[in-house]
């Protein structure tokens, strides 16, 4: 049976909020972002996955097929969109769910990596991973560094990390991730900041770990170690008026959805683009079929956009 993500639950974010597009709750205009210019491409490769996390925003599991898996026919399209319009994209970024289960995922990698493009792969490094050890071996022998892997470790510590993922997920990420670094892959790390631990320590402790397994990598580097914060969307944050960017001293270009969008295949449905990678369901965030449609501004009307892009200085790109 496929499990449905709920819905947002408006009526438990304080004073209305986060209703109207145009609008914020206290009647000033919200802000909005321009695309400036679509630096990277996401493809969601599919929502199933071989777990199921406490708090994945996107509900993945073994049994969420909400988004199906992207065929490589579609991607190709999309890279041929890129190429009739000489858009400036440089970077193919692949989601899921797990994308090692996705059926087709080494020729998608392996036709991004043809076509020029750096291609960043998101992924837990468990036996899904494994399982494409050779392709994967193959592909950085041809195209080194422009394969990028990053890899979810939630936390240094086995027990908070399995919080989230669940039971005897540390080991084989672990496994995983060491593989990667061991053979030379360009290799990123994604953390939380969900601890309650300030950030030089959560860096203190992932430096740990890695010496402690003698993984070469080094956990200062902001770039190859992120670190998120949590989305959880029923959670009241402030909503961005035009105001804030000034407020703020953040910019609107800095703004994910300034350079990026990502594809996503519904169940029955054909490929479609939307704004970011954080908000696949939303229908107000669904811009078109096209890179094309896809590139209007897009308004901050949901709480991700908030706690997440603005407040939090999230990213899911390397750049």
């Amino acid at each position: 049976m496929t499990a449905e993500p709920a819905p947002i639950e408006v009526d438990a974010l304080a004073g209305g909020k986060f209703r109207d597009p145009d609008l914020t709750a206290d009647g000033e205009r919200r802000a909005a972002v321009a695309l400036a210019a679509l630096r990277t491409l996401w493809f969601n490769t599919g929502t199933l996955c071989n777990l199921t996390c406490r708090n994945c925003y996107i509900e993945s599991s073994p049994t969420n097929d909400r988004l199906v898996y992207m065929p490589l026919a579609d991607v190709v399209r999309f890279l041929d969109e890129i190429a009739d319009a000489g858009l400036p994209t440089r970077e193919i970024g692949l989601t899921g769910g797990e994308p090692f289960m996705n059926p087709d995922i080494a020729p998608i990698v392996e036709t991004c990596l043809e076509r020029g493009f750096s291609v960043l792969v998101l992924t837990n490094a468990m036996r899904p991973m494994m399982k494409r050890a050779g392709d994967l071996l193959r592909l950085k022998e041809i195209h080194g560094d422009r394969l990028a892997i990053r890899v979810s470790l939630d936390h240094y510590g086995p027990a908070l990390h399995e919080m989230e993922r669940g039971k005897r997920s540390w080991k084989p990420a672990l496994a995983g991730f060491a593989w990667l670094v061991d053979n030379g892959f360009n290799v990123h790390v994604c953390g939380r900041t969900c601890w309650d631990e300030p950030e030089d320590s959560l860096r203190a402790g992932f430096a740990r770990l890695f010496a402690g397994h003698g993984i070469d990598f080094d956990a200062d580097d902001p770039v190859r170690l992120t670190l998120l914060p949590e989305m959880d969307e029923t959670v009241d944050v402030p909503e961005i008026t035009e105001r804030c960017w000034d407020i703020l001293g953040v910019s609107p270009d800095a703004m994910m959805c300034a350079t990026q969008r990502m594809v996503v295949k519904r169940r029955g449905e054909p490929a479609s683009v939307v704004s970011c990678t954080l908000l696949p369901y939303d229908t107000q965030f669904d811009l078109g079929r096209s890179l094309a449609e896809a590139a209007g501004e897009v308004k901050l009307n949901h709480p991700h956009c908030s706690r997440f892009c603005v407040l939090g200085g999230g990213a899911c790109s390397r750049g």
